[in-house]
């Protein structure tokens, strides 16, 4: 039976990566939440496993017995290509990003074929700009870095928060996370990469900034705090030098609604002043070892990529971004929460942004666009039936 739709494609989302910890949590959540009309598939590199994946979803969704399998590789590119083609969206789990994911931006951007990920690394976001935006524009693709908590609670946080502001003035946006949650062994790898590659992540922003059109008649910003007390939040802010805050300076510059003069800063919100320099101190040594490669690989075997956090301890895990957004004379509270930020969560966003992009009226875009560029609306929709709550605290 042919399975093709009227563009060709075979499958309306693939994921790429299903057998990992995140990619298997993606697979259960599009097993129970994906419309029965949704033609999907699994993908990696052994067979053997996705097959195992696909009988425990099949015990738990009986209609998954005869979800279709695709083998790839992330080091063939032919194989990626044929991904591609397949689909009208993949979703990939496959990282670090900046080691192993271009292959799949390239046959995406080459195919037409929409395209969301996971990653919170700088550089493989700024490269693939450089590299395939153009080329993704051309064919009609819409890549979607980010897709998890890095960075839609921030991304979408803050387009929900504009949204209540007045509109054509300048407009500042502070955003301020907590989180008691823990990562996986893959997480634990991108975190050291790109901790470790600061050099080369300077040199990809460079040459971001050497090809980006520049703004005109309009500013958007998102400069790196100061630490400070925050009356706001009753807790101590830390800047977070994350890709979050670039994701939301991009929106805010493709989007007119976030008014003439736009400012973001991105804080890590924590209670007492010993858990902030503790947690600062932390922070500091572990980029600094990532820095010797040997002591980098040592961290990397310490926790190894496929494991993460069990599911009773992913229950008991949450998170709470806090906006405070002023401008025009008004000023707003506003909140994103939901449950376990790394996995559980993230396999939602990741899964509802892929069904999104293939089943959404969305505005046209192509090329590398953010989660509040390319499906805004639709999206906070989504996520607000799936469990993660968008609400306004306060506005004066």
């Amino acid at each position: 039976m042919d399975t093709r739709d009227g563009t060709g494609r075979a499958y309306d989302v693939v994921l790429f990566g299903a057998t990992g910890f995140v990619g298997e949590l993606t697979a259960r959540y599009l097993a129970a939440h994906a419309p029965d009309t949704c033609r999907w598939a699994l993908a990696g590199r052994s067979r053997e496993k996705l097959e195992a994946l696909r009988d425990r979803l099949a015990a738990e969704h009986p209609r998954c017995a005869d979800l279709p399998l695709v083998t790839a590789d992330a080091s063939d590119a032919g194989s990626l290509r044929e991904l591609a083609a397949s689909a009208r969206v993949v979703a990939t789990t496959v990282g670090p990003y900046v080691w192993y994911g271009e292959p799949l931006v390239a046959a995406c951007a080459e195919t037409g074929t929409d395209y969301v990920d996971l990653t919170g690394e700088p550089e493989f976001v700024d490269l693939m700009y450089v590299r395939h935006d153009a080329r993704a524009r051309e064919t009609g693709a819409r890549i979607v870095h980010a897709c998890g908590f890095d960075s839609v609670p921030h991304d979408l946080g803050v387009y929900f928060t504009v949204a209540r502001l007045p509109e054509g003035v300048p407009l500042t946006v502070d955003g301020f996370v907590r989180s008691n949650a823990f990562f996986s062994g893959g997480t634990f790898a991108s975190a050291l990469t790109a901790m470790g590659r600061g050099p080369q992540m300077l040199r990809a922003a460079r040459e971001r900034r050497l090809h980006e059109p520049r703004l005109m008649g309009r500013r958007a910003r998102a400069p790196l705090g100061a630490p400070r007390f925050s009356r706001e939040t009753g807790a101590w802010a830390l800047p977070l030098p994350t890709l979050d805050a670039g994701v939301v300076a991009r929106s805010a510059a493709a989007l007119p609604r976030y008014g003439p003069d736009f400012r973001y800063r991105h804080y890590a919100a924590v209670r007492t002043l010993p858990m902030a320099v503790g947690g600062a101190a932390a922070v500091g040594a572990l980029a600094a070892l990532a820095q010797v490669p040997p002591a980098r690989r040592w961290l990397m075997d310490r926790y190894e990529a496929g494991q993460g956090p069990d599911e009773a301890r992913r229950a008991r895990s949450w998170f709470s971004v806090r906006f405070v957004g002023e401008g025009g004379g008004r000023r707003v509270f506003t909140e994103v929460s939901g449950g376990d930020p790394g996995y559980d969560e993230t396999a939602k966003m990741l899964a509802e942004s892929a069904l999104s992009l293939a089943f959404d009226a969305l505005p046209p875009t192509a090329g590398q666009v953010t989660t509040a560029v390319a499906m805004g609306d639709a999206l906070l929709e989504r996520l607000g039936r799936a469990g993660i709550r968008f609400r306004v605290a306060d506005a004066r």
